[in-house]
């Protein structure tokens, strides 16, 4: 696991690209920065590993494109120490860029070939996160509430027990919509108990599978 000159040039080039995209969270660009995305994928591919797109990572899954991770991550308005539940682990990269910003991490991976290889290489990287294999569509009640809550896949509707698990003062950030196109919402909990929704435009994730995602 090599990161090289290199590599934290072309990870350079890509934060100034996101700056130029609007990302103007610090610690996210920070994150961005420091985090090897290059490790996620194979060796064979790392001209890809720094282009801001996502990429194929097996089991019907992808990457994300690094935008939206620091697109997501910048609406969660997270700071260190806050708790945050990540629903769908996938390549473990969103996991690690929260990692490197400081959050206490729960992460949720429904596939357990992608569970046991992100939790592996996060291990390797030296990145802390508490990892379930498990339906994320429901949460992680054994561990709620939580400050944030960011879903990582397309959603036909807002699964309630996420919404329930959320702290007062609590933000989701979930993608919702059709298979091929989602809206990306941030769902703010307020003391009352009311959620307030707010929009973000059009994303595409792949599918979220489970009890309340596409089955």
């Amino acid at each position: 696991m090599e990161d090289s000159y290199r590599h934290k040039g072309m990870r350079n080039l890509l934060v100034r690209k996101l700056a130029e995209k609007g990302i103007t969270d610090q610690a996210v660009l920070k994150a961005i920065g420091t985090v090897p995305r290059h490790f996620f994928l194979d060796p064979a591919f790392l001209e890809h590993a720094y282009q801001d797109k996502a990429f194929p990572i097996g089991e019907g899954q992808t990457i994300s494109q690094p935008y939206t991770v620091a697109f997501q991550t910048q609406l969660l308005s997270v700071k260190q120490g806050l708790k945050v539940l990540e629903i769908g682990t996938g390549s473990g990269y969103q996991c690690s860029i929260l990692a490197a910003i400081g959050c206490r991490v729960y992460t949720i991976e429904r596939m357990k070939p992608l569970f046991e290889q992100s939790r592996r290489l996060l291990n390797q990287m030296g990145y802390k996160a508490n990892f379930y294999c498990g339906d994320g569509t429901l949460g992680l009640p054994s561990q709620a509430p939580y400050d944030r809550i960011i879903v990582t896949a397309g959603a036909p509707a807002i699964p309630e027990k996420l919404v329930e698990q959320l702290s007062p003062e609590g933000i989701l950030v979930i993608p919702v919509g059709d298979a091929q196109t989602q809206k990306m919402l941030r769902l703010t909990k307020e003391l009352s108990g009311h959620v307030s929704i707010q929009e973000f435009g059009n994303f595409s994730f792949v599918p979220l599978k489970g009890h309340s995602g596409w089955n």
